[in-house]
């Protein structure tokens, strides 16, 4: 089989090598793909959002069976495209990637269906947004309404503090035409769990739960960024908390979005947060997350392309999708000052890894036979583990192998999910 990867991310690299394992699998070509991606598969220089140029290789490769990664491809219809030109995709299509692309349109739909997430308003004039936040005071939460890379939602601590945001996405533009609308949510209190799951718009199955780790600094200090590291499964996501999300969360939002005329296949992701109320959803992501999707894969222990097809054909129900009860770690590898200002092209030396180790390559280039940095992200360095902590230190264990002088990582990955075990 010939499979094309949209994306060019640590995310895609895990996907990639998960697919390898299929024996059916003859060649994988990734657009764009990265330099560290390319030990795996034939990288292909096509933007993830040139849905063209995907579309018209795909063809010209008679490519079998397509996976579009990324939330922008989707968001600009990849999925539709490809099925167009008879060629089957994983991924939603168009207009169900929307639960994404809009936070106000993921909102309406919690709010119709009764679904619990927290309190908001949605505004498209800031001065009105700005005499909310009077009104409600802070904590709140400020959130731009389209896609933002993973940085378009500031948790404010003062009013200042929400009205700076305000005034950044809808007067000084920081997020382009993502900030123009925003929604106000009211601040909620708990542990952050990230569920990922697999739904052919009928059936949903939750894949193994992890925890993010959000901000560039150890014990959660510094700028949010797009993730600093992950672990699975989350301490905090019980066998009853489970099963009250499949009931209260996961089947009503897979309903809601069938009753809208926007079937929704792919991967859906669930950004929970435990309150004292109960799960409530504090976003929906239209694919697999980032770096969740690094510490979820290796402990599928069920064929991915497998799994992926059975989605896409509507026969989730009867397909196998088993996962190990090891645990997971991947601590990132970013370049110096990211996510505010960072330099490229330092050169990295990888280790050889092991059994149950991995490395991601989610930003670097290959120059003259050597691999070097570009981006902010640059390594998931990954273990598995029989229990958590054997997962963190195979994982730190990765990442201080690394030759990577211009790269630092958070030292505290996991260690709140380990003091919740402890307790």
């Amino acid at each position: 089989m010939k499979i094309l990867v949209v994306g060019g991310g640590g995310r895609e690299h895990a996907i990639i090598k998960a697919i390898r394992k299929n024996p059916a699998v003859d060649v994988i070509y990734a657009l764009p793909g990265n330099g560290g991606i390319a030990a795996d598969a034939v990288c292909v220089p096509v933007s993830a959002t040139d849905i063209g140029g995907i579309v018209a290789f795909a063809a010209e490769k008679k490519v079998d069976y397509a996976i579009v990664a990324p939330d922008d491809p989707l968001a600009l219809g990849c999925v539709d495209e490809l099925e167009k030109a008879g060629i089957p995709a994983f991924g939603p299509h168009k207009n169900a990637a929307v639960i994404e692309s809009s936070k106000a349109f993921a909102k309406a739909l919690m709010k119709k269906y009764h679904i619990p997430t927290a309190r908001y308003r949605t505004f498209t004039r800031m001065e009105e947004a700005l005499a909310y936040v009077d009104r409600e005071g802070a904590p709140i939460v400020v959130k731009a309404d389209g896609l933002a890379l993973g940085k378009g939602v500031t948790v404010a601590m003062t009013v200042e503090e929400a009205k700076t945001a305000i005034r950044e996405m809808m007067e000084g533009g920081r997020f382009g035409a993502s900030g123009s609308t925003v929604v106000i949510e009211e601040y909620l209190e708990g542990p952050e769990v990230s569920v990922l799951s697999f739904t052919d718009g009928n059936t949903v199955v939750p894949m193994v739960s992890s925890m993010d780790h959000k901000r560039a600094g150890d014990n959660d200090t510094g700028p949010n960024t797009g993730g600093m590291g992950t672990v699975a499964p989350n301490p905090f996501y019980t066998p009853e908390i489970a099963e009250r999300c499949m009931r209260e969360i996961f089947l009503p939002t897979v309903k809601a979005m069938n009753a809208e005329g926007r079937p929704f296949r792919g991967c859906l992701y669930f950004g929970l947060m435990i309150t004292k109320d109960g799960p409530k959803v504090i976003e929906y992501n239209c694919r697999f997350g980032d770096p969740e999707t690094q510490v979820v894969l290796p402990l599928l222990e069920s064929d991915l392309l497998t799994v992926m097809r059975a989605v896409t054909e509507g026969r989730l129900a009867d397909t196998e999708v088993k996962f190990s009860d090891k645990s997971a770690c991947c601590v990132v590898l970013a370049s110096k000052g990211y996510p505010v200002q960072y330099k490229s092209g330092c050169p990295i030396t990888l280790p050889k890894t092991g059994e149950g180790r991995e490395i991601y390559v989610a930003g670097a280039e290959r120059r003259d036979g050597k691999l070097l940095s570009h981006g902010g992200r640059v390594l998931g360095c990954t273990a598995v583990g029989d229990t958590l902590e054997e997962a963190v230190a195979g994982a730190y264990g990765v990442a201080d192998a690394v030759r990577f002088e211009n790269g630092f990582c958070r030292r505290d990955i996991g260690k709140r999910a380990l003091d919740a075990l402890k307790k």
